[in-house]
């Protein structure tokens, strides 16, 4: 059964809650459903009616950048360089972490609450997954590495340079060098 399609109205008010999210997570500002009703210009119930949590609202606001991420990791799994192609995608997705904060929120959250999130993150963590494997079967990465082992360290890269740097150009070179380390630590 599919659902109606949302009144014009509707999809403006819901729009205002994404932009004012998005520009509250950008800010590190946390997310709390009544100021952003407030600040949308929306009835509270509108905001609970659309976002029944903090972290529902987290993660609609994250899910085009999974979905991109998706996307980069499927084009780097048809690269012939295993080691170039999980480099390249490890080093877009530290890009993604550090211009979109939701990204990094939602991939450090011990578990997802929408079956869409659900289903990116684990889209993700498969492809990742593969390209890691690919690397390993080269032999250009320790055997012993996983997927699991992975992902909290490129948070962890993520949240160090964001820490450690000012402005978005420092966080992407802080990031890229702590990266680099990673790398360097991984190779086999």
């Amino acid at each position: 059964m599919t659902s109606a399609p949302m009144r014009k109205d509707a999809a403006r008010n819901r729009q205002r809650i994404l932009d004012v999210a998005r520009r509250l997570i950008d800010e590190g500002t946390p997310l709390l459903l009544n100021d952003i009703a407030r600040l949308a210009g929306v009835g509270v119930a509108t905001t609970y009616r659309n976002f029944p949590t903090s972290e529902a609202l987290m993660e609609t606001v994250a899910t085009p950048g999974l979905e991109v991420l998706i996307t980069r990791a499927e084009r780097a799994l048809t690269e012939e360089d295993p080691w170039g192609a999980l480099t390249g995608f490890l080093d877009i997705t530290l890009e993604a972490q550090l211009t979109d904060p939701s990204i990094t929120l939602v991939r450090a959250a011990p578990e997802c609450v929408l079956p869409r999130t659900e289903e990116l993150t684990a889209a993700l963590d498969a492809l990742a997954g593969r390209l890691l494997e690919r690397a390993q079967a080269a032999g250009s990465v320790q055997g012993a590495v996983t997927w699991d082992d992975l992902l909290p360290l490129m948070c962890g890269i993520a949240f160090a340079a964001g820490v450690h740097a000012r402005g978005q150009e420092e966080r992407l070179d802080s990031g890229r060098r702590y990266l680099g380390v990673m790398l360097r630590g991984l190779r086999g």
